[in-house]
């Protein structure tokens, strides 16, 4: 749990009155390697820290093709965002990639803490801010870099990764071929 309380405090300063009524409402939980954090049409209720594991994030298209679009590793906060502040069916599985390890809430005892805790209802909102400028910034990158910009993007954002997950996993997430990323890779090692 201190991992939460660290990560909470990086964003935003918390309490400690604050920190006691967070701490109380989440629950340590496992997924095993292939289980669900949360599938598409679900309506989302439940937000997790991340203790340790990988968590990968989709979509399937209507011809059962997935695409990543988010990896979750140790010491971040997995949820069905839209779906938790929309209240509408979720449309991005989130699949364990690794066996995990989290702390588990209900959002609406999150949301209900906002209220009686500005500090956590800051940390909310800078939340939201930083998850607004981080998908802005993969929207641009996969747009206006070229594959190889954007590999070395992902070893820097997830420098674990490569070693705990198959490559055609992240090939999804560049948004090129296993193939592609191959020469990719073996161009960057020959360097």
């Amino acid at each position: 749990m201190i991992d939460l309380y660290k990560y909470l405090n990086s964003i935003s300063p918390i309490y400690d009155i604050t920190w006691n009524n967070i701490r109380e409402l989440f629950v340590e939980t496992s997924l095993k390697k292939n289980e669900y954090f949360i599938k598409d049409n679900e309506i989302a209720k439940k937000i997790g820290f991340l203790k340790n594991g990988v968590i990968r994030a989709f979509y399937r298209n209507n011809f059962g093709i997935e695409y990543n679009k988010h990896f979750f590793t140790s010491g971040n906060l997995v949820a069905g965002y839209s779906s938790l502040i929309n209240k509408e069916p979720n449309k991005i599985n989130q699949q364990a990639l690794t066996d995990c390890q989290l702390f588990i809430a209900d959002y609406k005892d999150i949301v209900n803490l906002y209220e009686k805790h500005h500090d956590f209802e800051r940390f909310g909102r800078k939340m939201a801010e930083l998850f607004f400028v981080n998908k802005e910034k993969r929207e641009v990158d996969i747009v206006m870099l070229n594959a190889d910009e954007r590999y070395l993007i992902f070893q820097n954002e997830f420098p674990e990764l490569e070693q705990l997950i198959p490559q055609y996993h992240i090939a999804s997430y560049l948004g090129i071929t296993p193939t592609q990323l191959s020469r990719i890779r073996r161009a960057f090692y020959k360097k």
